[in-house]
């Protein structure tokens, strides 16, 4: 029997450590949203490690990592309900990888918030896991179009992307675009001032979540004490100075810095290292996370500007800080980037990988948000919006506030305004 090595038992812990973040996430979301629809947001976190868990193990992880079928995706019959897997140590990498697909999914739901049915979210999650997240990460990272020996990784060159900048973040914040466009917009959208988070302590705590299990997202693949201990610093640290970042940018912009800016910034930069948490020196991380923390918050007001309702901000966050994590490697890439003596050959290649998975997601998610508007439809009635998803969908609520008088509540991707003047917030309404 052969035993199990150190380096087994990392990947098991990682693995759990990264599957915890999608409760975490669920804590994040159903913070952001109304009172009212708490529940629903997390529900469509919790959904999506049952859906995507089951497909990844039928043909998930087949499509992800098996023989490939022209560059695309791998062949789905190859390790269909991990047939020829059962036995081998192979199984520990394999759940590992199910935990990433399982948070990416997730996190297309913040778009989404307060108005989507959960019937329609319990068809796309597998739909898309299958058809957009597993043929992008066997793109990248099981050997097809952008790996090294791909068409267009053996052309421009290998883009770099450890722990998914591409596969996860950009992905993930492209569907979270589209399906926003698809659904529209909250009633009351940008005006309504109970669009605000309705507790900000569990978006705090689910920030904390996610930061711990991103050491096992970003950390369960190192080969060694060498890289396992650049990627732990620099998985610390960049969010440290997102945090900063995006703290300035509040105090300049709006006069005060806010607890929901913080936990915001830890995510923003927890972005941006995941694919260079390995390949950029601390310094460089924490340039990165400065970028990462400004951009991220300036980008949040897009959505008003432009008018498509991102409710809890996953463009502004996962794909801006995404594409500042994945292009900054052009730059800062301790081998091959031009901050050191590179040429511009890297930027290329992370450019390009950037471009075709933007592409790629947006494409694939557009045609299967539309069928399933067009057939069950993606969004609940505004009676059912004025009545809150939690009731409307799931029969329940968060709290009970019958002696209170009623349920109310905020949500939206916005902090909470004090009592002692107007203060322009995140959700575009000032208080």
């Amino acid at each position: 029997m052969e035993e199990l090595s150190a380096i087994d038992v990392w990947l098991m812990v990682t693995a759990a450590m990264v599957l915890l973040m999608t409760p975490g996430l669920a804590l994040f979301y159903g913070g952001m949203t109304r009172a009212k629809s708490a529940l629903n947001m997390m529900m469509m976190s919790f959904i999506s490690i049952a859906g995507v868990g089951v497909v990844w193990v039928l043909w998930g992880y087949s499509m992800s990592g098996a023989t490939g079928v022209a560059q695309l995706f791998g062949n789905p019959f190859e390790y269909f309900g991990l047939s020829g897997a059962v036995g081998t140590a192979d199984l520990i990498s394999i759940g590992f990888g199910a935990t990433f697909a399982i948070i990416t999914t997730a996190l297309v739901s913040g778009a989404i918030a307060d108005r989507a049915k959960f019937s329609a979210w319990c068809v796309f999650v597998p739909v898309w896991v299958t058809l957009v997240y597993c043929p992008l990460a066997f793109m990248v990272w099981g050997g097809g179009l952008l790996s090294e020996d791909g068409l267009v990784g053996g052309a421009v060159g290998e883009a770099i992307d450890y722990a998914g900048g591409t596969v996860v973040h950009i992905n993930a914040g492209v569907a979270a675009l589209v399906l926003a466009l698809i659904i529209g917009q909250r009633k009351g959208f940008g005006k309504d001032p109970s669009q605000r988070p309705h507790n900000v302590p569990f978006v705090m705590l689910g920030a904390a979540l996610l930061w711990f299990g991103w050491f096992g997202f970003n950390g369960g693949a190192a080969e060694d004490p060498v890289e396992a201990g650049l990627i732990w610093v620099n998985t610390m640290v960049t969010p440290a100075a997102a945090v900063i970042g995006w703290l300035v940018v509040e105090r300049i912009r709006d006069g005060r810095p806010t607890s929901l800016g913080a936990a915001s910034g830890v995510v923003a930069g927890l972005v941006a290292i995941t694919p260079a948490c390995a390949d950029v020196s601390p310094l460089g991380a924490i340039l990165l996370g400065l970028v990462a923390g400004v951009l991220s918050a300036i980008a949040v007001g897009w959505k008003f500007k432009l008018g498509y309702d991102d409710s809890l901000d996953v463009v502004g966050v996962h794909l801006v800080a995404g594409l500042v994590g994945t292009l900054a490697l052009g730059f800062l890439a301790l081998d091959g980037g031009l901050f050191y003596g590179g040429g511009i050959g890297q930027l290329i290649a992370q450019i390009v990988a950037a471009v075709i998975a933007i592409a790629y997601s947006a494409i694939l998610t557009l045609i299967i948000g539309l069928i399933i508007h067009a057939t069950i439809g993606f969004r609940i009635s505004e009676s059912e919006e004025a009545t809150g998803a939690d009731l409307t969908q799931h029969a329940e609520t968060a709290y009970e506030f019958s002696t209170l008088g009623g349920g109310g509540g905020g949500g939206s991707s916005t902090a909470g305004a004090p009592d002692n003047g107007p203060v322009p917030s995140r959700d575009g309404v000032n208080t």
